[in-house]
């Protein structure tokens, strides 16, 4: 028994991984509920994107080296993505960067920001930076004429951003592991994009 609890500590990030997989397969073998349509999210195209490169040249060596371990890769999407949500049509133009899903980079090994979570975790941080949706429609297509929103709370979002990923990625547990982080901690952002108050032009 000592030499289980030895390995477990010597190799936590494996014993965290192993133990939500077990504790993620036992709650959706009891959750019999279909979560094939909880939001209706639909797409037709994968998103275009290219990485950000992490800046680190120029900044010294320790600089660099902080931003290198602590920094989260951006990403830049590079062609416009349409997608509907219970039948409404709404995009992310092109131009729009992100990080992709919020996920603490000690687990990035395991789970990657614009991995299983890519789709929620891009609508998600369009909505955490604008409060709205951009709606599809004529408008949007011609720059002279307005374009047409959806006002997004906080909380709203991040209900949106875990159905999406329940419907793509099919686990359960971790999007409602990960919804409840956001409810939890997701202020900080929601905050910190509401001091720029960006605006969808």
């Amino acid at each position: 028994m000592e030499l289980v609890i030895a390995l477990a500590m010597k190799f936590w990030q494996w014993s965290i991984l192993i133990a939500l997989i077990i504790i993620g397969f036992i709650v959706n073998l009891l959750d019999k509920k279909d979560n094939s349509n909880r939001i209706g999210f639909k797409y037709t195209e994968f998103p275009h994107m290219k990485p950000i490169p992490i800046a680190t040249k120029g900044k010294g060596f320790w600089k660099g080296i902080l931003m290198w371990l602590l920094g989260t890769r951006q990403w830049e999407i590079v062609k416009d993505f349409r997608y509907s949500l219970g039948g409404s049509e709404y995009v992310i133009p092109a131009g729009f960067k992100f990080d992709g899903a919020s996920i603490p980079k000690f687990l990035h090994t395991f789970l990657s920001p614009v991995g299983v979570l890519l789709m929620g975790g891009l609508v998600h941080d369009y909505m955490y930076k604008y409060q709205a949706q951009l709606v599809y429609n004529k408008n949007y297509q011609v720059p002279e004429l307005p374009v047409t929103t959806v006002p997004v709370n906080q909380k709203r979002a991040d209900q949106i951003f875990r159905d999406i990923n329940i419907e793509i990625n099919g686990f359960f547990l971790m999007n409602y592991l990960a919804y409840w982080s956001l409810r939890l901690g997701g202020f900080m952002a929601w905050n910190k994009h509401r001091k720029v108050d960006a605006k969808i032009s």
